[in-house]
């Protein structure tokens, strides 16, 4: 049977653009709770589906805007970037997974994909077959509980994004990308303090809204107050002294002058 703690975890995922952002020491104690679900889920889609898995490395793409529908994809381990592309063909970021995350639902209205999921590290994905989930469904309601947490999951993030680009500076809008990927790598169980971003400054800013100019001067200004610092200059490793702190500069920055929180 699957676990529904997934869907538990899910829904206490508070957003600094929803809600006001958890106490440290509630947060920490519920990040390896959701590291567990995100293990058990993986463990009892396993168990249920005998997935095909596929190891890919960076740049490695699983489906294609345009190709045929039949399959959803889990990620086991590494990261992806699901890419759109403009009618003069370039790339536009509009989306990111990381372990434990589905892959796949946008081609399910059309019968098929509408963006690309592209691999940025070395890492697994597993392969479960449409028709497959949908009458495994029909036997195991909980199959289907997790597959709506999951979309559910999906749509907030992709609201949460557009509300970003809508309502923040550029150096919250950096702050607030860094928040988000430090906090989805404690989810999963993985350290926050030092983390490295498996995207180019150019795709951050892609993927943000910004030029990769403006990602780069607000990530030299997040420094120079202390939120982030570089282990070296130019390289992908950023430290991160407290994620409490991004997420109180982002909720400063959605607080009009004058107003005070209690």
């Amino acid at each position: 049977m699957l676990s529904n703690v997934e869907g538990a975890a899910a829904h206490k995922a508070a957003s600094p653009m929803t809600a006001p952002a958890m106490g440290q020491d509630f947060e920490s104690a519920a990040q390896p709770h959701a590291s567990q679900a995100i293990a058990s889920t993986l463990q009892s889609l396993n168990s249920l589906f005998s997935p095909q898995r596929r190891m890919v490395h960076a740049g490695d793409v699983i489906y294609q805007t345009g190709e045929h529908f039949a399959n959803l994809f889990v990620l086991n381990s590494g990261f992806f970037k699901i890419v759109n592309l403009s009618l003069d063909g370039r790339e536009q970021v509009v989306g990111l997974k990381f372990r434990g995350d589905w892959l796949g639902f946008d081609g399910i209205a059309n019968g098929r994909y509408t963006c690309d999921a592209v691999a940025m590290d070395t890492g697994e994905v597993w392969m479960l077959r449409y028709d497959t989930v949908l009458r495994t469904c029909a036997r195991q309601p909980e199959l289907m509980n997790l597959l709506h947490v999951a979309m559910s999951r999906e749509i907030a993030r992709d609201r949460d994004s557009l509300m970003s680009v809508c309502t923040l500076s550029a150096d919250a809008r950096v702050a607030d990308f860094l928040r988000y990927w430090a906090e989805s790598l404690a989810r999963r169980g993985m350290r926050t303090d030092q983390i490295t971003l498996r995207m180019t400054r150019a795709e951050i800013g892609n993927y943000l809204g910004m030029t990769l100019e403006t990602v780069s001067r607000a990530l030299s200004r997040l420094s120079r107050q202390g939120l982030i610092h570089f282990a070296e200059k130019g390289r992908r490793d950023i430290q991160i002294p407290q994620v409490q702190a991004l997420t109180d500069f982002v909720q400063r920055s959605l607080t009009p002058a004058g107003v005070v929180l209690q």
